[in-house]
């Protein structure tokens, strides 16, 4: 089979990137600096702060700058080996799977599901789960089950006489990932063993303090990316660092030695990205329009509570086609963009897309199956609604890290994240405003208004008959200072 897809790896002392392509174009992109390294996955001993029944949830402290939060019933009875009687049952301290009853001052162990967003702080759970290459462990429940996106039913018969196989200890869960697709009983069983070993020092070391504290810290981005996205469609993975490179080649040799012959030290002088022609793609991720192959274009604004995607047209021309026709094409186009995008920025929550208006209910259908298709391949969990009459779609995607945008941006100084600023004309009117409010409570005979020099250019310009006219009325002298360090909305008046 030919190998269509590579894996980037670009080192930076700061920062670790990764892009996925697939023929040559991107379809995954990662980033994550060593300032602000991801807690997903992370498993700590918590505290419990507060208990509040009216949200169904309780605040967890785990060492954090914000409290974790925890659905009250996404919680378990935590069977540790202190509890387990000697007949290898549960103690009367509770029952494996059992949802439990929550006090302030408990102390629990805890794992991070999604990040801290905003506000709020990393979302807990206590059904502790352990990723490994080919399985995942689940210490405190009973469950078996195999990845649906192993659709193949031969190889799912195989892989189940595989787990019946397996040395899963009792009141232990496990389920086989999409990557195990081909693998044998000897690879499923080390990585098992791998991980219950993982289990037992992340349960000694739950006990050698008091809570809070971090327990385990799941793998950075490259390892990260490796366990979970390497199989044999990867054509290459290509690394710009040679001690980077050492370390996957260790990693790799560790868990898929077949594959380390795919590992590349890149040593070319231009930068890995631009050889391969990807980072002017990358810094349109940042952009809110994305222009499509026809002309059309999609507009993406993020809000604080969701998402809105705009349709629109643009310069999409084609001859000898009706005004339907060409919305279902810009339409079918923009939903398979629309999908990367998502994937691309790691956009999460609620999405609203208002394509362009359709009359035919076949189109409506067939837009729906198209988006949902091009969602298929994305591994966070979607759930798209039908198109309303307007032509609007909704949807959720799982939001488990932070976007794209929040990394790379932080919110503009001059607008405070509106993404316009007043304009001179009217922080001008503004300042006469202030002005008047100024000299009815002071008695002065000179007053400076201090502004930013566009400002002042237009209080000395289109305002100066009104700036002369409060002199007048208040007897005073209205002197105007610049200062271009100041904010452009910011007017400041002393005596």
């Amino acid at each position: 089979m030919r190998k269509k897809k590579e894996i980037l790896i670009n080192y930076e002392q700061q920062e670790r990137r990764v892009a996925i392509l697939e023929e040559g174009r991107l379809s995954n992109y990662f980033v994550e600096r060593l300032t602000d390294r991801t807690v997903l996955g992370n498993i700590y001993r918590g505290k419990v702060e507060n208990v509040v029944p009216s949200v169904g949830a309780a605040f967890v402290n785990i060492g954090a700058e914000k409290n974790g939060f925890l659905y009250l019933n996404d919680s378990i009875h935590q069977v540790l080996e202190e509890d387990i009687d000697e007949d290898g049952g549960a103690s009367a301290s509770g029952k494996r799977g059992a949802p439990m009853a929550l006090k302030a001052g408990q102390e629990l162990i805890v794992q991070v599901t999604k990040e801290p967003f905003g506000t709020k702080g990393a979302r807990l759970t206590t059904h502790i789960s352990l990723p490994g290459r080919y399985c995942v462990l689940m210490p405190y429940e009973r469950h078996f089950g195999i990845s649906k996106r192993i659709d193949d039913d031969k190889e799912r018969r195989r892989l189940r006489e595989i787990l019946k196989e397996l040395k899963v200890p009792n009141q232990t869960g496990m389920i086989v990932r999409t990557v195990a697709e081909g693998a044998t009983l000897k690879e499923l069983q080390r990585d098992l063993a791998l991980l219950l070993h993982l289990w037992e020092s992340i349960e000694k070391a739950a006990k050698r303090r008091e809570a809070p504290f971090l327990i385990y810290e799941d793998y950075d981005l490259v390892l990260r990316m490796l366990r979970d996205y390497y199989n044999d469609e990867i054509g290459n993975i290509w690394i710009d660092s040679k001690e980077e490179f050492k370390r996957v080649l260790r990693f790799i040799k560790s868990y898929m030695s077949r594959l380390s012959q795919t590992v590349r030290l890149y040593r070319e002088k231009e930068p890995l990205f631009e050889k391969k022609g990807i980072e002017e793609e990358i810094e349109r991720l940042y952009s809110n329009k994305v222009f499509l192959k026809s002309g059309a274009y999609i507009v993406i604004e993020p809000t604080e509570g969701l998402t809105v995607i705009d349709v629109n047209s643009g310069k999409f021309r084609r001859r000898n086609i009706s005004q339907e026709q060409m919305a279902f094409s810009v339409n079918s186009e923009s939903a398979r963009e629309i999908a990367r995008q998502l994937r691309l920025r790691d956009v999460g929550g609620i999405v609203v897309i208002d394509y362009i208006d359709m009359m035919e209910e076949r189109h409506r259908r067939e837009l729906i199956h198209v988006f949902r298709g091009a969602l298929s391949s994305d591994r966070a969990k979607t759930d798209v609604v039908g198109i309303s009459k307007l032509g609007l779609v909704q949807m959720t995607r799982e939001r488990t890290h932070r976007t794209l945008e929040s990394i790379a941006y932080q919110d503009c100084p001059l607008c405070q994240g509106k993404g316009k600023v007043k304009s001179p004309f009217s922080i001008a009117l503004n300042a006469i405003r202030d002005l008047k409010n100024y000299l009815a409570h002071h008695r002065t005979r000179r007053v400076v208004v201090e502004v930013h020099p566009d400002v002042a250019a237009s209080l000395n310009g289109q305002h100066f008959k009104g700036l002369r006219n409060v002199s007048r009325r208040f007897g005073a002298r209205v002197d105007i200072h610049t200062n271009k360090e100041l904010h452009p909305e910011k007017i400041n008046i002393r005596s």
